[in-house]
């Protein structure tokens, strides 16, 4: 049996990029191989991003007055209350929605996709790629399957045409960003589609947010999904954002206090429950995760105060070097779908010859503190595809090096140097 890790020493001490919002554990030391202390190399943000400074600020903040919610006449509950409902306001302007779009917190983008699956009306229709991430990929009932596209027009014609075959309600289902090539997909032309077949669109942006801004109204879009977890908020909150008449359409996610507008026995003892017509209250039954929203709130707040542009020209910056050192190792391979030319933010996959993906993963974290992830990322039909293996999940992989704020020149230097120091063992 391994024994357990020793534990990693916590920093209090948050090293910011200029320009770049400020992380906790930017100077987290960890043991490596020899007992010695290393800098950790976070490069395993698509999995869950480290929190933001002022989001562990906004929570301490909070937490004082904390309460429940909506029904309390005491101070502190109307004061939760309200920092929730300004939460709400706050995710919807950094989302760019329509005013009267629905903000329903759910705990990751995962809950949210199958939030709306509850909610589709009877017979719809859900197109859907196998290159989703199972979060999309696996909530749906009826849908129509297709194949991953050799190109984004592939993607664009592929979707029309399944459109163009259905009758009655449809929807269709689009990532923004890959999380594990992330390379962005076309989805302003997708909605367009949609829109012409009069299908509606979700998009799952958890791997775009973090990287990029989103505007739900320019793009047309109808649904948007995305967690906290992976946006520097990791408080367990997530959000979908949308259209409200198909939530307020539908019986409510969960059952219970707070998506219950009355609820009667009658006289044969059985009960009977009116749900709140207001889709935000109808789908989040139960005390909700306030804190969460509190935090999620707060990472959209900071992302948008300090400007997208020192975040994308500090990861872009990153990426190049991280993909040409890549490229420039004898044996690593990186993978791709639409080439190495096609837009994408900060995530990469590869392979390594002559080395398993969890080989890979385990060297770098025990010899050279560097944090990735092994697998196929939840996205087990794309990555086979990708790696040209269609066996089960487990009997092959990749490795995945993804880039955050609080990634550092020096992080991606340290991979590069010990994945050449890799190859050369074999």
């Amino acid at each position: 049996m391994k024994s357990a890790p020793a534990p990693a020493v916590p920093s209090n001490r948050p090293v910011a990029t200029p320009g770049v919002p400020a992380v906790l554990g930017a100077d987290l030391e960890v043991p490596v191989k020899g007992g010695k202390l290393v800098t950790y190399a976070n490069l395993d943000n698509a999995a869950s991003a480290p929190c933001l400074v002022a989001v562990n600020d906004a929570v301490a903040a909070a937490l004082p007055s904390y309460s429940s919610v909506h029904r309390g006449a005491g101070y502190a509950s109307q004061l939760t209350t309200a920092r929730y409902e300004q939460a709400r306001h706050t995710v919807r302007g950094f989302a760019g929605a329509r005013r009267d779009d629905a903000v329903v917190f759910t705990r990751n983008t995962t809950d949210a996709a199958n939030l709306l699956a509850r909610c589709l009306p009877a017979g719809t229709t859900v197109v859907v790629f196998d290159t989703e991430h199972h979060a999309s990929l696996l909530p749906w009932t009826d849908t129509v399957r297709l194949p991953a596209p050799e190109f984004p027009g592939s993607a664009i014609r592929a979707a029309d045409e399944a459109l163009a075959g259905i009758d009655g309600p449809k929807l269709l289902v689009v990532t923004a960003a890959s999380n594990v090539t992330g390379e962005l997909w076309p989805v302003a032309a997708l909605a367009h589609i949609a829109r012409r077949h009069g299908a509606r669109i979700f998009v799952d942006a958890a791997q775009l947010v973090p990287h990029r801004p989103l505007n739900i109204t320019a793009l047309d879009l109808d649904y948007v999904a995305f967690s906290g977890h992976k946006l520097y908020a990791p408080f367990g909150a997530g959000v979908l954002i949308g259209r409200p008449d198909w939530l307020s359409a539908a019986g409510p996610y969960l059952r219970g206090g707070g998506a219950s507008a009355a609820v009667t026995v009658d006289d044969t003892g059985a009960v009977d429950a009116e749900w709140s017509a207001d889709p935000e209250q109808r789908h989040e039954a139960g005390t909700p995760n306030v804190l969460g929203a509190i935090a999620l709130a707060a990472a959209c707040d900071t992302l948008t105060s300090t400007g997208w542009t020192p975040l994308i020209r500090h990861e872009e910056r990153l990426l190049g070097r991280l993909r040409g050192g890549l490229a420039a190792i004898k044996g690593v391979r990186e993978l791709s779908l639409w080439g190495p030319d096609h837009p994408r933010v900060g995530i990469v996959s590869f392979v390594v010859e002559g080395w398993t993906a969890r080989e890979v993963a385990e060297a770098l974290s025990a010899e050279y503190g560097i944090g990735v992830r092994d697998g196929r990322f939840c996205a087990h039909p794309l990555v086979g595809h990708l790696l040209g293996d269609a066996g089960p999940c487990g009997a092959s992989g990749a490795v995945r090096a993804s880039i955050g704020a609080g990634t550092t020149a020096e992080h991606v230097e340290r991979l590069l140097t010990a994945l050449a120091d890799l190859v050369s063992r074999r």
